[in-house]
């Protein structure tokens, strides 16, 4: 599935369950610190799709170790994305020469809880999101706004880290599998420049919203 969304040129893997084989390097797993086997399971089966992704790119595997605000540490040259729902774990990787950032995200194709789009959304994408429930009922379009924010977060971070809130992003979802995000934040004075909008494309089956956000122009 998360083949369909990508860029050509990005290798992504992805997994419908835990692996049990799945392995972590020993930083991986000291960053990890004490946790239940459920969140292990899922930290080591993500790595794992993002070893295989690296592979499928000519490298060799590496450790993944989160860094700041938990954004993976991928090695020299490489630009990629993680992410994992119940029932799903996928990575998404690429070289750095072609594609300055990405970010992936996966949810259960599931309405949001109640009164939590107001929380994301701004007034124009509600009104958007009201048009397009009312001609789309199929999909829900709150999740996926969510979807697309999220994955909009992971393909800025990298480039800023800086923290990007629901509202610095107007993201705008079109029927057709695409959509556009319009960066709202202002640049921080003596700050180097930001991008200023991301590429997407989304997807919705068996029960998952997938999206994925790119920024294929250099920073100016």
């Amino acid at each position: 599935m998360i083949d369909e969304i990508v860029p050509a040129g990005v290798a992504a893997s992805e997994c419908f369950g835990d692996v049990p084989e799945a392995t972590l390097y020993p930083q991986e797993r000291a960053a990890l610190g004490r946790t239940g086997e459920p969140r292990l399971l899922e930290f080591a089966t993500v790595r794992h799709c993002a070893r295989d992704a690296l592979g499928r790119l000519g490298l060799p595997p590496a450790p993944l170790v989160p860094g700041v605000r938990g954004a993976p540490r991928w090695p020299a040259g490489v630009v990629g994305s993680m992410t994992h729902c119940a029932g799903y774990r996928a990575a998404a990787v690429t070289h750095r020469s072609g594609i300055r950032t990405l970010g992936i995200d996966a949810e259960p194709h599931e309405p949001l809880m109640e009164g939590l789009l107001r929380y994301i959304a701004l007034p124009e994408e509600r009104e958007r999101h009201t048009e397009l429930a009312e001609q789309y009922p199929d999909v829900h379009w709150d999740r996926l706004l969510f979807c697309a924010k999220e994955a909009v977060y992971k393909a800025w971070f990298p480039v800023t880290q800086r923290w990007l809130s629901f509202h610095d992003a107007q993201v705008s979802p079109l029927p057709d599998g695409t959509f556009r995000a319009r960066i709202l934040a202002e640049r921080p004075p003596g700050q180097p420049s930001q991008p200023e909008a991301f590429e997407g494309r989304w997807l919705a089956r068996d029960g998952l919203l997938l999206a994925c956000a790119t920024d294929p122009r250099p920073l100016r």
